[in-house]
């Protein structure tokens, strides 16, 4: 034994553990002579890779995103939030306020699988120093449901301690005039985000607005100009923007390492009811309890319907379809990595093929958007009756991109750039050049079939630091601090517009079945 490395534990051992290894492998004669070549294999492969990573000025072992604390000094901001139906209640949730049931849920779910860590991730996000102090829902079983996660401050199941509620506002615009209100959380159907975004602007409501920004062109400007004109914080509910994953991706693409990069193709399929918008019908709901008028709003009227109430995705009357719903996400994603804009035209075909239940929506759509100043062409593509898995690609001359919750990069077998790696087998074009998985042990536990299609696109859960969090409570919170004057918004008014023109332009073209164009100068889409 060497006493030398006794009293100095730390002197040489990786040459002792090397040293051990191969003395092991040599008592086997013919095992020993494979073993032997694996380990000298893998070794030139790890240098290999770290000279590469180094050539590439990459290192995300060694540096993860970072972690900032919530900006929580001072007095309580002061949330109201309009709209408690599905997604109301994960943003209230997030932010901080999850509904007694859903800690039971949780907990519940917790003490039957070690490996369902939800609400041990919930418990351990900060607390923003916020308070609901207003809810507005035109269901009053959402109402409830509302007012009960208002007072959840505590974060306590069904027995816990409560805190007081927030006040019931019948009308929003009630809402936006309450004194006690400092920001909004808008969660409503798309027909109604431009009327409630544009008045909370005015009434100095700090917004946090649900995608897609509007349900027209003119309803994009109007928000637009509502909210730099009040100097409002804005932020757009795009929790991608803080998807770990995509923030690797947008340094891959900012130092070059795809080249040039020519076409861009995304997907959204999806194959259960809840992910085709066929939402279950409340047995309480009906014309007692359902305000219809104002849920009817500015679109066109329409008799009591509660498949219209709880399935509006399906109908133009209320939705922006596959484009505004399922393709924000994709575009909003792909601008982060690439800061795209407004596309310069869009072709857009599908149909109404699988879901014969009265829908005007699409069920299957294609796009094709196209970038000719930047040599680019963004391809989308849609189904609401298959579930076969793909992620955005990123097509470059010198390597290809796989991006959802996690990266994959692939080196072109004919890249310029890596022709000498290539050559000489530094690099293989039949394995991944870069892959980056964010902190993740285990798999993600989730209880549907749309949270396991988000979960994939990693929609519910990223990484800070090592550390699992929920994006949209970072999505929230980077809000939340902006208001406080830390920091901006990732998902502001600019990036709203970018996605919501986008997004119109490919509905325009389905509907008008044509070609369609962005005209710069008068800021409207133009038909071929």
């Amino acid at each position: 034994m060497d006493n030398n490395n006794l009293n100095n534990p730390k002197k040489n051992t990786k040459g002792i553990a090397r040293r051990d290894v191969l003395k092991s492998i040599a008592t086997f004669p013919v095992v020993g002579a494979l073993l032997y070549g694996a380990f000298r294999k893998n070794s030139i492969q790890h240098y290999r890779q770290s000279r590469l990573l180094q050539e590439l000025n990459l290192n995300y072992s060694a540096n993860p995103v970072p972690y900032t604390p919530p900006a929580t000094g001072g007095d309580p901001l002061r949330i109201g939030i309009i709209g408690f139906g599905i997604r109301g209640e994960q943003l209230l949730r997030s932010a901080g306020f999850a509904h007694p049931e859903q800690i039971d849920s949780w907990a519940d779910a917790a003490a039957m699988n070690r490996a369902d860590d939800r609400l041990e991730v919930y418990l351990n996000q900060e607390d923003l120093n916020i308070r609901v102090t207003g809810v507005c829902d035109i269901f009053t079983v959402h109402t409830k449901r509302a007012v009960d996660a208002s007072s959840n401050l505590y974060r306590t199941g069904t027995e816990g301690h409560k805190d007081r509620p927030a006040k019931v506002y019948k009308n929003y615009k009630e809402l936006l005039r309450a004194g006690d209100i400092d920001a909004v959380i808008i969660a409503t159907p798309d027909h109604w985000h431009a009327d409630m975004a544009i008045e909370a602007a005015r009434a100095g409501k700090h917004i946090y607005l649900e995608k897609p920004l509007s349900l027209t062109v003119a309803e994009t400007h109007a928000v637009e100009e509502a909210v730099r004109e009040n100097n409002v914080v804005f932020q757009l509910g795009h929790q991608n923007r803080q998807i770990e994953s995509h923030v690797r991706a947008k340094e891959i693409v900012d130092k070059n390492i795809l080249g040039k990069i020519t076409k861009v193709e995304c997907y959204t399929n999806r194959n259960s009811p809840n992910g085709a918008w066929v939402y279950d019908i409340d047995p309480e709901a009906n014309e007692n309890t359902i305000d219809w008028q104002q849920f009817i709003g500015p679109a066109p009227q329409h008799p009591f319907s509660l498949e219209r109430f709880f399935r509006w995705r399906c109908w133009w009357d209320y939705s922006t379809g596959l484009t505004g719903d399922l393709f924000t996400h994709e575009f909003d994603a792909i601008n982060q990595v690439m800061d795209i804009g407004i596309p310069h035209s869009a072709m857009a075909s599908g149909g109404i093929y699988y879901f014969k239940d009265g829908r005007t929506v699409p069920d299957v759509l294609q796009v094709s958007y196209q970038y000719p100043e930047r040599d680019l062409s963004l391809l989308y593509s849609a189904s609401l009756a298959s579930s076969k898995r793909r992620d955005k690609a990123f097509f470059g001359h010198d390597a290809s991109m796989e991006l959802s919750a996690n990266m994959t990069v692939y080196a072109d077998r004919n890249s310029t750039r890596y022709s000498e790696q290539i050559e000489s087998g530094i690099i293989r074009p039949d394995t991944p050049l870069l892959t980056y998985t964010p902190g993740r042990e285990g798999v993600d536990v989730v209880t549907s079939a749309t949270e396991q299609y988000f979960a994939s696109r990693g929609l519910l859960y990223t990484y800070r630091g090592g550390r699992r969090v929920d994006t949209t409570f970072l999505h929230i919170k980077e809000w939340v601090d902006a208001i406080r004057g830390a920091g901006n918004t990732s998902c502001d008014i600019k990036a709203g517009v970018e996605e919501a023109i986008a997004a119109h332009m490919g509905t325009q073209s389905y509907r008008l079945e044509t070609k369609v164009y962005w005209d710069t100068d008068k800021k409207e889409i133009v038909r071929a």
